[in-house]
């Protein structure tokens, strides 16, 4: 039987053969009798776990060495209150707004440092990731905060900046939440990576921060000790009990990863193939329709998340679930196994999120479907 197609924004689907091999070791992993979740993290188990999903998510990402990656908690949203502590030395913050994500880091890094917008696309509705030539950055910012996928507006960064030849001598620190995994990172543009594992990675409540060793050892005072980055760095993501059974998880989606293969790519790269192709056969068939709509430019659309409205008679978007078009919509999507399309709530209409675990099958069928639909309510 097929399951349905999830197309959640987060918690979202994972593998199917991850789900099963976990549902296999469940009760006993590796014949130590114990579930993983039963496990001492500082067992000789849990360690070789641990070592193994830290081993392959560097291959996966290719992440240099002097880099550290840590395993921690809080979710993104926690990791805009302890990024600041680390790295803003009660300094000034260069922002650039591109989202609803982007939004919420400024707000929350305020309580900790001197925030400056650089630039910002509200104005017109976060349709667009401002140009970076036109970014005005501090001289003085400790770093450059960019959300570079915005999962809500459904706006991606698919070159990060170079803030060398843009003048400003500031690491980069991204929010790649939404779409880790899924193409390659550029590490000489980057200083911090941050994201909530419950995109790509596996379940909520593990948090993954890959930070460049020279900024380590900055935190304010008032930094608790367990979101200290050198702390948790030097004591291997063991300061305090990690959240392990969301690492094994990880880990088995990092072995899941690395064996994708499309003829001679593997891992990253055959993902962001793959990820390339579904996201513009989606586009393809709602840029061609008379009933659905995307704001987001071109150049910035996510291969992530898809946001799209459906238009009323008057031609204009459809925001509201509770309108009968889109309601209509939802009602039909689910009962033909397509799950949590409704857009967020904060801006409405629909929204399809296409993460790795989402097989071109899942995009086919969510294609066809859109195409049946407004052959029969346009």
């Amino acid at each position: 039987m097929q399951r349905p197609f999830n197309f959640s924004a987060g918690p979202a689907a994972i593998p199917l053969e991850v789900l099963e091999r976990a549902a296999s070791e469940m009760t006993n992993w590796h014949n130590t009798g114990m579930s993983v979740m039963e496990m001492s993290h500082r067992g000789q188990a849990f360690m070789s776990i641990l070592a193994k999903a830290q081993a392959d998510l560097r291959q996966l990402l290719a992440i240099p060495d002097h880099f550290k990656v840590l395993f921690m908690q809080g979710g993104g949203i926690a990791e805009n209150a302890i990024v600041p502590l680390n790295l803003s030395r009660g300094g000034e913050v260069d922002f650039v707004l591109s989202g609803t994500w982007s939004q919420k880091s400024l707000k929350e890094a305020g309580k900790y440092a001197h925030t400056h917008v650089a630039a910002s696309s509200e104005a017109t509705h976060f349709d667009h990731l401002p140009d970076p030539a036109q970014w005005q950055l501090s001289k003085s910012a400790a770093y450059v905060h960019l959300c570079s996928n915005e999962t809500i507006h459904g706006v991606e960064c698919h070159e990060l900046p170079d803030l060398n030849a843009l003048g400003s001598p500031a690491p980069l620190v991204i929010d790649f939440s939404s779409h880790v995994l899924s193409r390659p990172v550029d590490w000489s543009r980057v200083g911090l990576a941050f994201g909530g594992a419950q995109k790509n990675i596996g379940p909520a409540g593990l948090t993954l921060v890959v930070v460049r060793e020279d900024l380590l050892g900055q935190a304010l005072q008032v930094c608790p000790s367990a979101f200290n980055y050198e702390l948790v760095a030097k004591n291997d993501s063991m300061f305090n009990t990690p959240p392990t059974y969301g690492i094994y998880l990880a880990g088995l989606i990092f072995e899941w990863a690395l064996a994708q293969c499309e003829g001679h790519l593997a891992g990253i790269a055959a993902l962001e193939q793959r990820n390339i192709h579904k996201a513009q056969l989606l586009y393809d068939v709602i840029d061609r329709s008379e009933l659905y709509v995307n704001p987001v430019h071109v150049a910035n659309r996510s291969r992530m998340n898809v946001p799209f409205f459906l238009r009323g008679d008057d031609g204009k978007p459809l925001l509201e679930a509770t309108q009968p078009r889109n309601a209509a919509f939802l009602k039909a999507a689910e009962q033909s196994g397509l799950l949590q399309l409704k857009g967020h709530k904060s801006v409405g209409g629909m929204r399809a999120s296409i993460y790795n675990a989402m097989p071109m099958q899942g995009v086919q069928a969510l294609v066809s479907f859109l195409q049946d639909f407004e052959q029969h309510h346009a």
